[in-house]
């Protein structure tokens, strides 16, 4: 190696531990200090605990973070809302449309959400324990890693579905429908799947639960929204 080359190295060498010593200080962090409006109102929605919106249109709106516990949104125009964070807890979203929306997060414990459309979705690490989800369309959908414990999924779609690592305790899918889910790693431990096409009936033992235990019953619904899990 030449000394020019050498030189050269060396400075770059130099360059770059100086550019790992600086201190924190001199890092640039951005902070997001966006305030909401109060009161906060989306087109004709007041976002707030038990708001009275349904049928309300908030298609791509900002809600991360809102508070919308037992709220009526019932035939609502979700689609690709940011709710990420959102508190649903109690809410009512049948019919609803939340093709696309974010739901990262969201608390949705006791939510009722019957026949409503999560086309798309994505609903990682959200909280639906006890949650209503019966003739839902979760057609590729991501629920990886949820909290679902209890919650009904009565003649559902699962098409194309993201169920890796989701915790479907007790949950109830008769007459659902699972075509191409990806379910690595999901738990369904006593889940109920009578007459269920393409469910994992045999993933706990070599008899479906319903089976082994007929006088058993199916999972019900749970109308008193639960703590976060």
């Amino acid at each position: 190696m030449s000394a020019r080359t050498n030189g050269a190295y060396r400075a770059f060498l130099i360059a770059g531990l100086l550019a790992h010593a600086l201190p924190a200080a001199a890092q640039t962090v951005v902070h997001n200090h966006d305030e909401r409006p109060d009161p906060w109102v989306v087109g004709t929605c007041t976002i707030a605990p038990g708001a009275q919106c349904a049928g309300a249109d908030l298609r791509h709106a900002d809600l991360k973070n809102a508070d919308l516990g037992g709220a009526d949104l019932t035939g609502a125009n979700l689609a690709r809302a940011d709710l990420r964070g959102a508190n649903l807890r109690g809410a009512v979203l049948e019919r609803a449309n939340l093709s696309g929306a974010q739901l990262q997060i969201a608390f949705m414990q006791g939510v009722k959400a019957r026949d409503a459309r999560f086309v798309g979705a994505n609903l990682d690490h959200a909280r639906i324990v006890g949650g209503d989800f019966s003739g839902g369309d979760f057609t590729v959908a991501d629920l990886e890693m949820v909290q679902a414990k209890r919650a009904q999924f009565v003649g559902a779609r699962f098409i194309d579905t993201d169920l890796q690592e989701a915790k479907f305790y007790e949950v109830n899918l008769t007459g659902a429908v699972m075509d191409g889910a990806k379910i690595r790693f999901a738990i369904f431990q006593d889940a109920w799947m009578q007459d269920c096409k393409g469910c994992p009936v045999h993933w706990q033992t070599d008899k479906p639960v319903w089976e082994a235990y007929p006088a058993a019953t199916a999972p019900k619904h749970e109308d008193e929204p639960q703590a976060a899990r």
